[in-house]
């Protein structure tokens, strides 16, 4: 298959369960390491996609596609992660807009909640034990850091610039 026209589908896949976002994250991580990208080159443009403003789904699939065919395959990706999500709420504001006052709808939402969540801290730990330290002391040091930055509500850009720079120092 093409190779842009496998970026298109992959995102496209991607887009379409999980409507971008930190879900699509992990599932990428599935699609992308060993196809398009090595683990570390995963973990490196999760990071940078992080760091830089605007929504990291959308840096990641233009950073893949980049780098799998330059920049027609990061327009392509691009394409590919916004069209499904932009069709689906479309649909989605028409449906609820005619079920708005139904109970149901609070409590399924509600009910979605836990399992983004959970999928979240996996793939957060997957990437976190598979970086190039593995679980030396610098990495949970690193973490832990983080982990109490952001509780205190630090902005998140920064604090990945941060843990950014740690890693200078950490893994040389």
């Amino acid at each position: 298959m093409d190779k842009l026209l496998l970026l298109f589908w992959t995102f496209l896949k991607v887009n379409l369960l999980s409507t971008s976002g930190p879900a699509s994250v992990g599932l990428l991580y599935k699609e992308a390491v060993g196809h398009f990208l090595t683990e570390q080159q995963y973990i490196q443009a999760v990071g940078f996609s992080t760091l830089l403003p605007g929504s990291d789904a959308l840096q990641l699939a233009m950073f893949v596609g980049f780098t799998v065919a330059g920049i027609p395959g990061g327009t392509v990706s691009l394409l590919g992660a916004i069209l499904p999500p932009t069709v689906l709420m479309f649909g989605v504001v028409s449906v609820l807009h005619r079920i708005r006052r139904e109970s149901w709808v609070t409590s399924f939402v509600e009910g979605l909640t836990p399992a983004v969540a959970v999928l979240m801290l996996f793939v957060a730990w997957k990437v976190f034990k598979g970086g190039n330290g593995g679980l030396g002391w610098q990495s949970l040091l690193i973490g832990a850091v983080t982990l109490v930055a952001l509780l205190f509500e630090l902005p998140a850009p920064l604090v990945i610039f941060a843990a950014g720079l740690a890693g200078v120092f950490f893994f040389r």
